[in-house]
Formats: C-alpha cells, sequence, structure tokens
C-alpha cells in the first residue's frame, strides 16, 4: 500500500465516524476542500461510490459500510500497537477514553482515577458519560462500564463494584400526607418520579423481588427524567416516590431528609463491570487503569 493510499483511508474513515466533511476536516486538521478531494480520489482508484452526500449529512454506502467493517478493526489494532510503544518509557502514558453512565462514573470511576493521575501525570483520560449503550469499537472508546448482565459475552469484563441495591425513597412529609406504600402494586396510588432511558427511550420499569417473586411495576406520575440528579431533586422538593441507587442516597436517608421504603423488595444485583474487546491490545496506561479499578471484595 502506497503512503496515500492509508492517508486516503484514514481520510474516508474520519468523514465516516463524523458523518460530516466539515467536522472530519477539523479533526485531521486539514481544509473542507482537500478533504473532498482527498475522497474524490480514493472513489477514483477503487472506481467505486463511498459516501452519499446530502445537503445535510454524510453517509457510507453499501461499498463504504463493507470498507469500513474492513478498515476499522485493522486502524484500531494499529492505535493499539502504538499505545503499546508507551511500554518503552519511563513512565506509563497516553488517552483512556471511556463510555459510563453517570452514576458509576461519580461512584466507582472517579475515585479510582483521582488517585491514578495524580500518581501518573502523562496518562490522559476521557470520559464520556451516556446511559446509553455504546458501540466502543466503531466509537473508538478503550472500554465501557455497564452492570454486569448487561455486558456482550464477547467482550472481556473486569469487575469494578460491589453489588448494588435499589431504594425507592420519598420525603417523610410525602408519606404523612399520601400513606407509606407496603408492596410494590401500592405505587399505583401514588406519584412517582419516572426515569426516561435514553437507550431505547423508553421508561424505566422498577424492578422488585421478594422470596424469589420478580416484579416489575410500571408507575406514574407527573414528572419524567433522563437523569438521577434531578429525580432526586424533584423527589426531595417531595413531588413523590423515586427508585434510585442505594448509595446515591444513603446519606439522605441517614440525616432523616428522605425514608426509604419497601426496603425488603429490593434484594443486591450485580454490580458495574469495566469491559473492552477480547482482541485489545492493552497499553501500561490501560492496564494500569484496570489494576486500580479492579474490585477485590
Amino acid at each position: 500500500m502506497q503512503r496515500d493510499e492509508l492517508a486516503d483511508l484514514t481520510a474516508f474513515l474520519a468523514v465516516a465516524d463524523e458523518g460530516s466533511f466539515t467536522r472530519a476536516a477539523a479533526r485531521l486538521g486539514v481544509s473542507q476542500s482537500a478533504l473532498s478531494h482527498t475522497i474524490r480520489r480514493l472513489e477514483t482508484r477503487l472506481d467505486i461510490r463511498l459516501l452519499a452526500r446530502t445537503t445535510r449529512n454524510v453517509a457510507p454506502t453499501e461499498a463504504g459500510e463493507r470498507l469500513l467493517q474492513t478498515i476499522r478493526p485493522a486502524f484500531a489494532d494499529i492505535d493499539a500497537q502504538l499505545a503499546a510503544l508507551g511500554e518503552l518509557r519511563a513512565k506509563p502514558a497516553g488517552t483512556i477514553r471511556i463510555t459510563t453512565p453517570s452514576h458509576a462514573a461519580r461512584a466507582v470511576l472517579w475515585p479510582a482515577l483521582a488517585t491514578l493521575l495524580s500518581d501518573y501525570p502523562d496518562i490522559h483520560v476521557e470520559l464520556s458519560i451516556d446511559s446509553a449503550f455504546r458501540d466502543i469499537v466503531a466509537d473508538r472508546f478503550d472500554a465501557g462500564v455497564r452492570l454486569g448482565e448487561q455486558v456482550a459475552r464477547d467482550m472481556i469484563a473486569v469487575r469494578i463494584s460491589p453489588d448494588l441495591r435499589m431504594a425507592a425513597v420519598a420525603t417523610p412529609t410525602y408519606l404523612t400526607a399520601h400513606g407509606t406504600p407496603r408492596v410494590p402494586q401500592d405505587l399505583a396510588a401514588h406519584s412517582c418520579i419516572n426515569l426516561r432511558l435514553q437507550t431505547h427511550g423508553g421508561l424505566y420499569a422498577w424492578e422488585f423481588e421478594k422470596d424469589g417473586r420478580a416484579l416489575n411495576v410500571r408507575v406514574e406520575g407527573r414528572l419524567t427524567f433522563n437523569t438521577v440528579e434531578m429525580i432526586l431533586q424533584a423527589t426531595l422538593d417531595g413531588f413523590g416516590i423515586a427508585y434510585l441507587p442505594e448509595d446515591h442516597v444513603r446519606p439522605i436517608i441517614a440525616d432523616g431528609r428522605l425514608t426509604r421504603i419497601l426496603g425488603d423488595w429490593c434484594p443486591p444485583f450485580s454490580g458495574y463491570h469495566l469491559y473492552y474487546p477480547s482482541r485489545r491490545q492493552n497499553s501500561p496506561a490501560f492496564a494500569l487503569l484496570v489494576d486500580r479499578l479492579r474490585y477485590r471484595g
């Protein structure tokens, strides 16, 4: 392969990833006209159309998708091998990109990262806070964080947290005014604060279990949010019952601002795992991160 052919493929991958010549040109540090010329040169050489252009966006054609499936893993392997050269340095270095839900970022990742970054100043970390599922290979993340039960089987998964529990909570004032639910079915008579899931756009069904009996409850109320922080604030302001990670509300329960209900219906479930492709060539920086995050119980 000639050097300019490799550059052309790099340019094509950038345009496909960004879905825009303008953003891809900024990412590559070239002019938009130069990038357009590069793509035309590649399409001319291959004698096939790789990108479908409209006034609003750019998307790969069927041939372009086939080419992407070939070159993405190859370029990912090249990036991994270049990162592995850090082993020859006196200190681990490089950038690690992770996609993670906000709760995991705050409760699990940041405590470990704060010490890691202090110890190794040449390591850089980018956290993409996102509760939607991401294709970490296609989106060029080094790793992702999800609950153990949600990790795909073809990924390496490293446990990074203990088991988790959910907690149904409300203010004492709300419960005094509206009564305290004794079983999950009682929630139908209450104003509950819903969570909108980013992955599929649906509402989260509250998951309960007791004595081996699982029960999913679709709750109703006046408020719906897509972040835990806003749900918590609305709950503290007395707008209803919320279903939140236990560690997120434990201090607030302890100081009396929230009361926990249905505690016997909320058993532990599998905690957070860091996951990454099995074929990944781990850099020293990434290996250090995994070791810092690994849950040892």
